[in-house]
């Protein structure tokens, strides 16, 4: 189980709104670190979902063979239904354009994929992200891994509230809730074909 949670905050020294993903990940200013992650949002019809599931996992090694694939989850609750939501590695953004490029011109990946699937999308969202400094993405040990890891719902929901108990939690949400515009959990399942599960 992933519970993916983002939050949009206002900047200070900009005074302009810059979004922040929680946990591991955050966006912003940062394009010279080189290494980012794009997150990727399909909305599917909803009679469509399986068949575009099955396509994909049919065909991931087609689009594999371009760069590294993170995970690859269906949204369970916390966002719109039938969404996939997926995790792509680049080195740079210039990996990310010769890829780009590469599908393009990849006819396989065009007639088995994207040809027959571009009608099962209602919606596309993508955001450029990056780990935050202190933070590593690896496997964790047990089949479940999320962006701030539970071992379920249930747990994730008595961890909440166990630090909603804790004085330092509470005065640190205090002093950045005035920073808040929005906020959402989502609750993802991976992929039977997931990397990251």
């Amino acid at each position: 189980m992933l519970v993916l949670r983002s939050a949009l905050t206002r900047a200070l020294a900009s005074r302009t709104l810059a979004p922040q993903m929680c946990s591991s990940f955050a966006t912003g200013p940062r394009q010279y670190d080189g290494i980012f992650y794009e997150f990727r949002s399909y909305y599917l019809k909803p009679s469509k979902m399986n068949e575009f599931l099955e396509n994909f996992e049919k065909n991931a090694h087609l689009r594999t063979a371009h760069s590294e694939l993170v995970g690859y989850w269906s949204v369970e609750f916390g966002g719109r239904m039938n969404t996939v939501f997926h995790i792509w590695k680049y080195d740079n953004f210039a990996h990310r354009t010769e890829v780009r490029k590469a599908l393009a011109k990849d006819k396989e990946w065009q007639e088995q994929f994207l040809i027959p699937n571009l009608a099962l999308i209602d919606k596309q969202e993508s955001e450029i992200t990056y780990l935050v400094p202190w933070c590593k993405l690896e496997k964790p040990p047990k089949e479940v891994h999320v962006l701030w890891w539970n071992e379920s719902a249930d747990s994730r929901a008595a961890g909440r509230h166990k630090s909603h108990e804790d004085p330092r939690v509470v005065a640190a949400v205090r002093e950045s809730v005035n920073y808040l515009v929005s906020q959402q959990n989502m609750l993802l399942i991976p992929t039977s074909f997931s990397p990251l599960k």
